[in-house]
């Protein structure tokens, strides 16, 4: 058995998948969620899938002293994973208070619990949109690449939580991160066990295509068909939420057992960019089901067009992102039948 994880929002969409990559490859996870945008029963499907159920506690980082018990009780814990944050952009904007609240606080106590329990590395959930609108002569988008001012407070708190890290490692905290920007995470797992099941209207893309698809959803809008792009909608770097739960166990491996420097910055996507109409097709395409699907306005806060440059990751992690979009598509609208077979949705 590896070393011992706290895996933080372990319960949701990449924090379950990554648990179940954490465990077949050996770790020994502990998974912290407050269940505020995910459910308990994932941890039955993470425990069909890998044989093994995980610890799981039931605490909202942002009370230190709740977060305290969690590493009394399981001192062995080694690295953190930290996904636990609120992540919907239009809601950020509407509540950016709840998002500055919950995002930064949380992360700063786990930084200062850390040293005390001998806790060596942490891995940051940030995302790409550290980076806001690249400049045309900046895309695809490097770990060097300009930081443009976040379009939206879900972006400012990674950008803040990031600086934060790195002020807290600068003034000699005894403890490693490596920052992983992530693109846009979709998909489901191949055993249709666990996926993606946001509580209430989704935020992302694929559970509102998937949830339409099937009828829970009378209609699906792509906001916005006048960007500056081929086809007139976004464009994003749409990443299989499995090959992301792969980075973060190679991150891990890195953290805890090489020599490295104290902080890392590595881009996890697949490189290239599809269009939010090119996905509505690859879903049609690969599901042989028609989508009810509209143009609306454009929604704030929302990025133009951006992919990355992952030749980082793939070089020094030894990871690359290679599952085909149709695939991917397939395992979402799998996932989305076991739901409506389960009576969930």
């Amino acid at each position: 058995m590896k070393q011992t994880i706290l895996v933080t929002g372990g319960t949701g969409f990449i924090g379950s998948h990554t648990t179940v990559e954490l465990q077949q490859a050996g770790y020994k996870v502990v998974v912290v969620d407050n269940l505020s945008n995910s459910n308990e029963k994932v941890l039955d499907g993470i425990e069909k899938i890998t044989g093994i159920r995980p610890a799981f506690e039931k605490v909202d980082l942002r009370d230190k002293e709740a977060t305290e018990k969690v590493f009394e009780k399981y001192p062995d814990i080694e690295g953190i994973i930290h996904f636990a944050a609120s992540k919907a952009v239009g809601e950020s904007v509407q509540k950016p208070l709840l998002y500055y609240h919950n995002n930064i606080i949380s992360l700063v106590n786990l930084l200062e619990l850390m040293p005390k329990y001998n806790v060596k590395g942490i891995i940051f959930s940030s995302s790409c949109t550290v980076y806001g609108q690249p400049k045309p002569e900046n895309l695809p988008v490097t770990e060097q690449a300009p930081h443009q001012k976040a379009t939206s407070p879900y972006g400012n708190t990674k950008e803040v939580n990031e600086q934060i890290i790195l002020d807290d490692i600068n003034s000699g905290a005894p403890i490693k991160s490596i920052v992983l920007r992530y693109f846009n995470p979709i998909g489901a797992h191949p055993s249709a066990l666990i996926g993606e099941l946001p509580n209430g209207v989704p935020n992302n893309l694929i559970p509102f295509v998937t949830q339409t698809a099937i009828g829970v959803r009378e209609q699906l809008t792509i906001f916005g068909n006048d960007y500056n792009t081929p086809d007139g909608t976004c464009i994003r770097d749409y990443i299989y939420v499995v090959d992301l739960a792969k980075a973060h166990v190679a991150a891990m491996a890195r953290v805890l057992d090489k020599e490295t420097e104290p902080i890392e910055y590595f881009n996890i996507g697949t490189g290239k960019g599809n269009s939010t109409l090119e996905i509505v097709e690859a879903f049609e395409r690969a599901t042989g089901v028609k989508l009810n699907w509209k143009y609306g306005p454009r929604r704030e806060g929302d990025i133009e067009k951006i992919w990355g440059d992952c030749s980082h990751a793939n070089e020094v992690l030894g990871w690359k992102a290679d599952t085909p979009l149709d695939d991917v598509m397939r395992s979402a609208w799998n996932w989305q039948l076991k739901l409506r077979e389960d009576g969930v949705m």
